[in-house]
């Protein structure tokens, strides 16, 4: 039985960002001299690699569709022209493992495979070519026959505080994204569209095709679960994703993406996102898909000294890097600099159990007996117990926490061992 909080009132009323006018243009960052490509692999030898499929010193162009591993269905989009460098492997955040692919890059050269075929949308087209798009890392989520979509919720708002990239696609790309919601409704037989946005957008948003609904510009109040609680009085099942339920997430970046992919016959491989500055000021840039941060950073002219923290994503759910070498990704919403004097250093004291977290809990997770299971890796019982896999991510514990105790990190921490229990329990079956 899961045991639930004895008390849950309030949270904190954190307002999401309204974008500015000077926000309203974007800074473009110059083609790199050197692009990578991080590359979500299924195995966990690189000797998976097809080296007929792809080496160092093979030549790729722009939009070019690869499969560097022995199956068909896994692939990335080169974003740039150029020759491959190196071919290695890297682990990311909780472990996942990627194939880093870096290409030195000249002008470009499209491929044309994808604008052959781009007059006809269908789902086929979309799943050979359109795995990923530039604000939606994993489209193939969408084509799964088990669980088909009856509804698809577009976000124009951004799910972290600061960030406002998916604000901007709604105000300045307004047709495109009118384009892209007519092909998701060729590509995809759901009952339902919905583009959420905040109360600001509201008069930008007339004749898209979708159904407009205004979200409460408090955090969390755009996170999926949230949004599916609100609108479709629906829960997601602990454990599971929105898809599971027939409910798909897509950003307005990746609608609006599809108007260029179908309407010019190019794959798109130029990313929006917000860079957040030292001094919380922010700027909305485009990119390509590769560019190493540190081209960003230098664009800025914003110079990063021993200990101030670069992050990838915003204030609340964004994930620390080690290296300004890391590549922009095509689900990269947003960059933050922090200097190291504003940087609050977390605690390895223990719970005081004043019971901020869980009263800021959106989902209503006893957090104060959470954080004690999972400091000693009791990681099971916080799942059967304490109910670990409904949290929705949302970082609130973490921000309330008076004990600077990182919270947030522990949950995130919890999730990813207990999948790895489960997935070796499986395999021993």
């Amino acid at each position: 039985m899961i045991k639930k909080p004895f008390f849950s009132c309030g949270r904190p009323k954190l307002k999401y960002p309204v974008i500015q006018s000077h926000e309203k243009e974007t800074v473009e960052i110059p083609l790199p001299e050197k692009a990578t490509v991080l590359f979500k692999r299924r195995y966990s030898d690189i000797d998976d690699i097809d080296v007929d499929t792809l080496k160092v010193g093979d030549r790729v162009k722009t939009g070019q569709r690869i499969s560097p591993h022995n199956t068909d269905d896994e692939y990335f989009i080169s974003p740039v022209t150029g020759t491959v460098a190196d071919i290695s492997e890297f682990i990311g955040y909780l472990g996942l493992k990627y194939t880093s692919i870096s290409i030195n890059t000249v002008e470009d050269e499209w491929d044309y495979e994808f604008k052959n075929i781009s007059e006809t949308v269908s789902p086929e087209s979309a799943i050979k070519f359109l795995g990923s798009l530039p604000g939606c890392h994993d489209f193939f989520s969408f084509f799964n026959p088990a669980t088909p979509l009856d509804t698809i919720i577009i976000n124009g708002i951004d799910n972290d505080l600061l960030v406002t990239t998916n604000q901007f696609v709604v105000e300045t790309r307004n047709e495109a994204l009118k384009e892209g919601v007519a092909y998701l409704k060729k590509i995809f037989d759901a009952k339902q569209i919905i583009l959420l946005i905040p109360p600001n957008l509201a008069a930008y948003t007339e004749k898209l095709g979708a159904e407009i609904r205004i979200v409460d510009p408090v955090y969390p109040a755009a996170l999926p679960e949230m949004v599916i609680t609100k609108l479709l009085n629906k829960i997601v099942p602990a454990g599971k994703r929105s898809e599971d339920i027939g409910v798909g997430f897509i950003s307005s970046e990746a609608v609006a993406s599809l108007s260029d992919a179908f309407g010019q016959g190019k794959i798109p491989v130029d990313k929006i996102f917000t860079v957040i500055n030292k001094d919380d000021s922010s700027v909305n840039m485009k990119a390509r898909i590769g560019t190493p941060v540190k081209d960003v950073l230098e664009s800025l002219n914003i110079d990063t000294e021993h200990g101030d923290r670069l992050v990838l994503g915003g204030p609340m759910r964004g994930q620390s890097i080690y290296s300004v070498d890391m590549p922009i990704s095509a689900d990269t919403d947003a960059i933050m600099v922090q200097n190291r004097n504003q940087i609050l250093l977390s605690s390895d004291v223990s719970c005081l159990n004043c019971g901020e977290c869980v009263r800021a809990c959106p989902a209503k997770i006893p957090v104060n007996m959470l954080i004690r299971l999972l400091e000693n890796g009791l990681y099971e019982e916080t799942v059967h117990k304490y109910d670990l896999l409904s949290c929705i991510e949302c970082g609130l514990c973490s921000y309330v926490c008076v004990a600077r105790i990182p919270v947030f990190h522990f949950i995130m921490l919890g999730k990813y061992e207990f999948g790895r229990l489960k997935s070796m329990e499986e395999a021993n079956v």
